[in-house]
């Protein structure tokens, strides 16, 4: 952390965090991560282990005369997490290190209504309340991930049609007792990315850019908290007029040209027979040199989004997940030189690292159940209502 935390749920919250991040760590590295003294880490490990948030096990030590003592985060707390995509809504319970034990996937009508999809959700609560009161389980915090949250409202949203704050009351009907939070479906996946990707490339504020049904982007603080996340719709960055049209309504975003259905387009194949084929389209598929061609166009005009963007927020680092990391390295320097050409003195001058990680759509409620996790962390698995002082 850039400080000294400043307060008892400041302190938890950096620790959970870490924790959160790492899978799990000794005592003399977690203390310095988070600048405690040992004993202060102590004292506050006590609290942790006695609330069930924590656990500690036994590990051969690191060197000579080193701990052996390895603090986890506990999994026997549950979180429950909702996924909302353009095909389905997601339901799943699982612990704070990512494992689910429990998960449903409802399809979504084919007319897309504010009535329609928020009867999906009342479905998702009651098989939700129905699982967890069989077998007694008190849901710690609840995840709730929505494409395109907060663009405008929460009741207009262009890409899903749904009423946030109805979907929020009929949560706290069912779920009186749960902590609840909401975000924008890019956030969920930017946690996602930061605490399940092995040797993620950033631990300080970057960049994170989402390429799947849509395009989007979050700015990602150097803090694990879902609150230091702001999603940017440069995936609605309008290239000129006449272009393809975008589900927003306009014609010519980036999105238009980029997202998953508009690459099923040019490659020719049924958005869901792509879909189907997940990962392994990029060799499953045959690609004609016309085809690859106009590809990296796309690319480079993806590419061009994420600088104008970072002209506007200057960030030292953009990391990129979605189908264009599948591609190899030569269709992935498309998107370089688009940020090259874009960005205010270039990409070397402003010093920005690019790097490009694996696709997490398709594997809702994960990304979900991430947010859910730093939720918790960074309210230090406190009640939202405990107050104290700075």
């Amino acid at each position: 952390m850039s400080e000294q935390p400043r307060s008892r749920r400041q302190t938890r919250a950096a620790i959970l965090g870490h924790l959160l991040k790492s899978g799990g760590m000794f005592r003399p590295p977690l203390a310095r991560a988070v600048r405690l003294s040992e004993a202060s880490l102590s004292r506050i490990l006590i609290d942790l282990k006695a609330e069930g948030l924590i656990e500690e096990v036994r590990r051969p030590a690191p060197y000579i005369g080193g701990p052996t003592g390895l603090v986890s985060l506990d999994r026997s707390v549950a979180l429950a997490a909702f996924e909302l995509t353009t095909q389905r809504l997601s339901v799943g319970v699982g612990t704070l290190s990512g494992e689910l034990g429990y998960v449903e996937r409802l399809p979504l009508p084919r007319t897309l209504t504010v009535d329609t999809v928020g009867r999906v959700f009342r479905d998702a609560l009651d098989l939700l309340r129905n699982w967890t009161r069989r077998r007694g389980v008190d849901l710690a915090q609840i995840g709730v991930s929505v494409p395109g949250l907060g663009r405008l409202n929460e009741l207009h949203n262009p890409i899903i049609p749904c009423d946030i704050a109805l979907v929020r009351h009929m949560f706290s009907e069912t779920f009186a007792d749960a902590t609840i939070e909401f975000a924008n479906s890019v956030v969920a996946h930017a946690m996602f990315h930061r605490c399940r990707t092995e040797d993620y490339p950033f631990a300080d504020a970057h960049l994170f850019v989402f390429v799947g049904q849509g395009v989007a982007g979050a700015w990602v603080d150097d803090a694990i908290e879902a609150t230091a996340s702001m999603p940017v719709e440069l995936g609605h960055m309008v290239f000129g007029e006449g272009g393809p049209q975008c589900r927003c309504g306009h014609h010519g975003c980036v999105e238009a040209y980029t997202s998953l259905p508009a690459l099923a387009d040019l490659l020719g194949i049924n958005e869901c027979d792509l879909l189907q084929l997940g990962d392994a389209w990029a060799n499953a598929i045959p690609s004609p040199a016309r085809v690859r061609q106009e590809l990296r166009r796309r690319l480079f005009r993806l590419g061009l989004a994420i600088g104008n963007t970072l002209n506007v927020k200057p960030s030292p680092g953009v990391v990129i997940s979605g189908w264009p990391s599948l591609l190899d390295e030569t269709d992935r320097k498309a998107v370089v030189e688009g940020i090259d050409a874009s960005l205010l003195g270039g990409r070397k001058l402003a010093e920005v690292s690019i790097a490009f990680v694996p696709p997490s759509n398709g594997n809702d409620p994960n990304a979900a159940l991430a947010f859910a996790a730093c939720c918790l962390a960074c309210r230090g698995g406190m009640p939202v209502s405990t107050t104290e002082a700075a």
